[in-house]
């Protein structure tokens, strides 16, 4: 019996502490400048996959970029390099107000 106890007083532990690690990474995620550098870093590096498009949750948009770059033989990807810039550009509170706010998809 008590290797039963055992085994479910470690489990549970390990369900504790993935939920405490789940809970902060969930967290840094969403904080606002963290999306900033994680967007504005993979649109300069990876822009014409619309990477950047799906960290800000604009599913849509990261689709037509990604289908443009496709069929522009890459040439599209420039709008990904120069958002990535505007990303990191703009300050903190510029960038929650413009695109977790309000939502503006393209530059």
């Amino acid at each position: 019996m008590s290797e039963e106890k055992q085994t479910n007083d470690t489990f549970n532990e390990a369900k504790k502490t993935a939920s405490e690690f789940a809970s902060n990474a969930k967290q840094t995620f969403d904080s606002t400048e963290n999306k900033k550098i994680l967007a504005g870093v993979l649109g300069i590096l990876f822009g014409g996959l619309g990477i950047h498009k799906f960290v800000l949750g604009y599913n849509k948009e990261g689709v037509i970029l990604l289908i443009a770059t496709i069929l522009t033989c890459g040439i599209a990807s420039i709008v990904g390099f120069i958002e990535g810039i505007i990303y990191l550009t703009k300050s903190d509170a510029e960038f929650y107000q413009t695109y977790q706010v309000g939502k503006k998809p393209w530059f």
